[in-house]
C-alpha cells in the first residue's frame, strides 16, 4: 500500500468522505498557485492532469485545457520539474495518457514522480492486460496505480480490476467522456456497488460530478468523489484562485 491509499483509507476510516480535485497542468500560467489554493480548500488529493493531444476519455472542457497547455509547450518532463518546487501537504496523482509516459520512459517517469511528490497515477487508456510493465516500476517506488471501472464492465472483470488497483478504485459515473451533467444516472450507484462487492479499497466516483449536491448524492454509496470539469470550466473562464478554491470548499462542506 502506497502513501496515497494509506492517506485515503485513514481519512475514510475516520468518518470523512473523500474529495479529489483535478487541475490540468499548464492550462494557466498560475497552475501551481491553483494547486496550492485547491489544496487548502479541504481536498484529500489532487489529480494533476498531464496534457495530451488526443485525450479520448475527456470532454470539451478538459480537451480545451489540454490544448491551451500544449500551446504553451507544456510537457510531462517540465511538469515534473515544476512540481519538485512545491509541497502541497496532500497526495498528488498524475492523470496521464500512456503516450507521454512511454515517450519519457517508464522508469524515468516513475522516478520523476517520486521527486515531484506524486503518490499515484491514473492512466485511462492503459488496459488491465497491459499494466504489468508500469505496475512493476511504479509499485517498486511506492506509487499507487488507480484503475477504472465503467458501468459496462462485466462483474468478473470488475474483480480483476479491483485486485490490481491501488490508491483507490475509480468508478466511472456515466458512460461517456468527462464533463458536467445536470444529473447523475443510477449507473453511478450500480458501479459503486459492484466494486464494493469485491474490495475494501476506497471507491471514488468521477466523470459527471458537477456540484456539491451531486457529490453528496454520490457519497451516499461511494467513499468520495473526483471533480474535474466543473473546476476546469472555472479555470478556463479566468476565475480567481480564491473563487475556484471557494467552489471546491463548497463541495467539501457538502459531503462532510
Amino acid at each position: 500500500m502506497g502513501v496515497l491509499e494509506a492517506h485515503l483509507r485513514a481519512r475514510r476510516d475516520s468518518g470523512s468522505k473523500l474529495l479529489v480535485a483535478y487541475i490540468t497542468a499548464g492550462a494557466r500560467s498560475d497552475w501551481l498557485e491553483l494547486l496550492l489554493g485547491v489544496s487548502q480548500a479541504g481536498v484529500d488529493g489532487i489529480e494533476v492532469g498531464i496534457p495530451f493531444s488526443d485525450p479520448v476519455m475527456d470532454g470539451p472542457v478538459i480537451q480545451e485545457a489540454c490544448t491551451r497547455a500544449l500551446g504553451c509547450a507544456t510537457t510531462l518532463q517540465g511538469i515534473l520539474a515544476e512540481l519538485e518546487t512545491v509541497n502541497l501537504g496532500v497526495p498528488l496523482i498524475a492523470m496521464s495518457y500512456y503516450n507521454p509516459i512511454l515517450a519519457l520512459g517508464l522508469a524515468e517517469t516513475a522516478h520523476g514522480m517520486v521527486k515531484s511528490h506524486l503518490a499515484g497515477s491514473i492512466i485511462p487508456d492503459l488496459s488491465l492486460e497491459e499494466t504489468k510493465p508500469w505496475h512493476k516500476v511504479a509499485h517498486f517506488l511506492g506509487i499507487d496505480t488507480v484503475l477504472l471501472v465503467a458501468p459496462s464492465t462485466p462483474k468478473q472483470r470488475v474483480k480483476l480490476i479491483c485486485d490490481e488497483s491501488s490508491g483507490f478504485v475509480y468508478a466511472v459515473g456515466v458512460m461517456g467522456v468527462t464533463g458536467e451533467r445536470s444529473s447523475l444516472a443510477g449507473e453511478a450507484v450500480q458501479v459503486v456497488e459492484a466494486i464494493k462487492s469485491f474490495t475494501d479499497t476506497p471507491v471514488l466516483v468521477g466523470v459527471g460530478v458537477s456540484d456539491a449536491a451531486q457529490a453528496a448524492q454520490v457519497c451516499q454509496v461511494a467513499d468520495g468523489v473526483v471533480v474535474g470539469s466543473a473546476i476546469m470550466r472555472r479555470v478556463l473562464a479566468g476565475e480567481s484562485i480564491n473563487e475556484i478554491a471557494s467552489f471546491v470548499a463548497g463541495i467539501r462542506q457538502g459531503i462532510a
